[in-house]
């Protein structure tokens, strides 16, 4: 497998989404490894005003509606995309907008959204469809697929990252209800299955994905990116072990911006966002880094990076910034920053400030409502904010995308509560693998 560049590398696996746009035993032996990073909540979200928190109710509550209204009642699977404001007949289904919506009903449940026994029904019957009738190979599930079916669509690949981002959702959902009841179980088995050693049988550096046609993907998961939670999946699992070295094998680039240090990639912030919103990294750090006051820092160095664009782009201002991975007037584009990637016009991706609400509380509430209260006409919908806009041509995105969508409700309730943050890092798995790639607690600093 060659390596390439990680620019390029994005670019692939976004531009595919662009088209359309022994149970008891193992968790014994993991349990007691995991043992030193068990510790109470020390750094808690922080008091958030009743108005504030009533704005994040009503914008998971929207959240959740697409994960309800957009996800087959027969099989449990996740639209990659549908339409803000009508019907759409589309029938693409992705599997980590499907591992984001398991989350959501986790979280519907445990807010009172959704009754007890929707939320189980739900999960079951997805679960259900996953473990036994969707399209895998060695545990790894196609990135897109038919809703109705699950078949396999566009000869997309199997995906390491998106089935790291379902499994994340499966694993919350198996803490959210009682052990050994079918839903524990079934998470179990469709997360055993899941053969890490074959992705990495001639490499420690994992790759993006493999065809029936051409075999592996020549890309690599070599840089800082979303792959945290991938290595740690699978250096956690105790049925098909990534080797824990995996985790020193990608690179760690330092990046600086106004005085601020961090490591980063030439990549979105979404890359930022996505491991973390399972794994809680507070107060916890390598031999490399704090990843959860390193994301902080990005974010606001994201930020100051809009804020120096309002020279050419003046609707960006403290009060409206944010670009990640996201549509535009043109199609689906790549780009954020800094340093500067792609072609940025002035579109505004709401997704970047909410996927980043732990990080930067107050600075990314003030992005999100001052969006709600001034553009709610054409940037908010019944699914909560469209997937992008750009004030300065009065373009608004006809569709919500349901990542975007999912790590904005995620953030939101990590914020609120710490609720997937604690739910998902009971699990075994979570746990061992960040013991094994060496993280251990510390006292961390204030960002700022």
């Amino acid at each position: 497998m060659k390596a390439v560049g990680i620019e390029d590398a994005i670019r692939d696996r976004l531009s595919r989404r662009s088209v359309l746009l022994g149970w008891a035993a193992a968790k014994g032996a993991v349990e007691a490894q995991a043992k030193a990073l068990r510790m109470p909540r020390v750094q808690p979200a922080p008091a958030l005003s009743r108005e504030d928190d009533a704005f994040l109710d009503e914008l998971e509550r929207a959240n959740l509606r697409y994960f309800l209204d957009q996800a087959s009642p027969l099989t449990g699977l996740v639209m990659d995309r549908a339409r803000a404001a009508e019907p759409d007949m589309r029938i693409v289904a992705s599997i980590a907008a499907t591992g984001f919506g398991l989350t959501a009903l986790c979280i519907g449940q445990e807010r009172g959204y959704i009754t007890p026994a929707e939320a189980r029904a739900r999960v079951l019957t997805a679960l259900r469809f996953l473990a036994r009738k969707v399209p895998t190979h060695r545990g790894f599930f196609y990135h897109f697929a038919n809703i109705h079916t699950g078949e396999r669509i566009w000869d997309s690949e199997v995906s390491s990252v998106d089935t790291a981002i379902l499994l994340c959702g499966i694993l919350t959902c198996r803490q959210s209800f009682p052990p050994h009841s079918e839903a524990s179980e079934l998470a179990y088995e469709i997360f055993s299955r899941v053969d890490w050693t074959w992705l990495s049988e001639d490499t420690t550096l994992l790759p993006h994905g493999w065809t029936p046609e051409a075999g592996f993907l020549p890309y690599r998961w070599d840089y800082y990116s979303e792959l945290m939670m991938m290595y740690l999946l699978g250096i956690g699992s105790a049925t098909h072990q990534l080797k824990p070295e995996a985790w020193d094998a990608w690179k760690r680039t330092t990046f600086e911006y106004e005085g601020l240090r961090y490591i980063g990639s030439f990549a979105p912030l979404f890359v930022h966002q996505y491991s973390q919103a399972w794994f809680d990294f507070r107060n916890k750090r390598d031999k490399y880094a704090d990843y959860f006051r390193n994301s902080a820092i990005a974010t606001d160095a994201h930020r100051r990076f809009c804020l120096e664009l309002a020279r050419q782009f003046p609707d960006y201002s403290d009060d409206l910034w944010g670009i990640t991975a996201s549509d535009s007037a043109r199609g689906y584009v790549v780009w954020g920053g800094p340093p500067a990637v792609g072609p940025i016009d002035g579109t505004v991706a709401p997704s970047a400030a909410g996927g980043s609400l732990p990080f930067l509380p107050a600075e990314t509430l003030r992005v999100l409502k001052h969006i709600r209260a001034k553009y709610s006409n054409g940037a908010w919908c019944r699914y909560g904010f469209v997937n992008a806009f750009n004030p300065l041509t009065g373009w608004f995105d006809p569709d919500v995308i349901g990542i975007d969508t999912g790590i904005t409700m995620l953030m939101a309730e990590n914020l609120r509560s710490g609720f997937v943050w604690d739910t998902f890092m009971k699990n075994p798995e979570a746990q061992r693998g960040l013991q094994l790639a060496g993280f251990r607690p510390y006292k961390a600093e204030a960002v700022g």
